[in-house]
């Protein structure tokens, strides 16, 4: 199989513009997501695919490579679809641009999901956290995911997912990581679906695949990280990289 990592970064994030330009240990956050990409030796072509000229030179003035979306898009998978559409690939990795802790175990794990998967069955692949700080459970920035007894998706959403109205029952809670592997097919299939009210009303681009119904596959893993969503995560950041 041909696999790659694509790194979706919007310059204009709603929640903090310009966080991708931001200083992270003396190098911005693209750029250090994109060398912890490179880093691990798991791909046969990395690129950051954006819609900005200052995040384009910051990766292209850095010996990287990347490529400028030909259109508006809404989301990482329509900005990675239009990228890989005339590519000759069979898998294809989105790196998030706000994930400088990017590890290898963890890709690792996706792209073994797929080279097992020797019926394709399995649409695309992303990663899950279990969570036990109720702060986390309940913060509608963190994403929740259920899954079924063979760790496919049954939904993402911003609230804590499943409500526990018996106590009495061991529940756990997991974060969804924003990580995906997709079958280059599955993502142009994203390509071309309308958006439906599920997607429309939690502005979870995952839940688009399961309205269509595609099979997300779900991986556990232990490593956290920090994702940049907020000036205060980038202080969260800056400890962790010292």
């Amino acid at each position: 199989m041909k696999i790659i990592s694509m790194i979706p970064a919007r310059y204009s994030a709603s929640r903090f513009p310009g966080k991708l330009m931001q200083d992270l240990g003396g190098k911005t956050v693209i750029l250090r997501t994109y060398e912890a990409t490179i880093n691990t030796h798991l791909f046969d072509d990395v690129l950051v695919v954006t819609d900005s000229d200052i995040i384009y030179n910051e990766i292209i003035n850095h010996g990287g490579k990347a490529m400028m979306s030909q259109k508006e898009h809404e989301c990482g998978s329509d900005r990675i679809a239009e990228a890989v559409a005339f590519l000759d690939i069979d898998i294809v990795v989105n790196v998030q641009g706000d994930e400088p802790f990017t590890d290898k175990e963890s890709l690792q794990k996706l792209i073994s999901v797929f080279k097992d998967d020797h019926e394709k069955n399995i649409d695309l692949a992303s990663l899950m956290v279990h969570i036990t700080n109720e702060d986390d459970i309940n913060n509608p920035n963190t994403v929740k995911v259920v899954v079924d007894n063979s760790n496919f998706a049954l939904y993402f959403s911003r609230s804590p997912i499943p409500y526990q109205r018996d106590k009495s029952v061991a529940v756990k809670y997991f974060k969804h990581k924003g990580v995906y592997a997709f079958r280059k097919q599955a993502l142009l299939d994203f390509y071309h679906f309308p958006m439906l009210k599920l997607e429309a009303s939690e502005k979870l681009e995952q839940l688009r695949y399961l309205e269509y119904g595609k099979r997300i596959k779900m991986v556990e893993t232990t490593t956290e990280g920090v994702e940049i969503d907020t000036p205060e995560d980038l202080e969260r950041a800056k400890k962790q990289w010292k």
